[in-house]
């Protein structure tokens, strides 16, 4: 079992920043992929950022230049750099992980909001 835990997230205005933290506990070994994905109110949940293994990352087009997933593996710790926010990044944002390529593990959610 893994556990993930988000933070950082909260209410920003336009233009502004934050950085989403996700720390992985328990059974962290064979981790192949980290990843961020946002659902808002009506929407499907998307993918936003994901960085393999290899630190290979990907990112949805929306976001491209404006976010930035890194991690620490140090700290079993993934971030979320997120700059140029707009209102329409509103969200709420999930951490999750692939393990052992099958399994996949999802953290609660952290709340972003994007408006003045």
């Amino acid at each position: 079992q893994v556990q993930l835990a988000e933070s950082g997230g909260g209410l920003v205005q336009p233009g502004g920043s934050l950085n989403l933290s996700c720390a992985a506990s328990g059974s962290i070994s064979g981790i192949n992929l980290m990843a961020w994905y946002r659902q808002a109110p009506g929407k499907q949940r998307e993918l936003v950022a994901g960085i393999s293994e290899f630190d290979i990352t990907k990112y949805v087009d929306s976001v491209k230049g404006r976010f930035t997933i890194s991690r620490d593996n140090a700290k079993n710790t993934v971030y979320l750099q997120m700059n140029s926010l707009k209102p329409e990044d509103t969200a709420v944002y999930y951490c999750m992980c692939i393990k052992n390529v099958n399994y996949d593990y999802w953290g609660h959610g952290t709340q972003v909001t994007v408006s003045s």
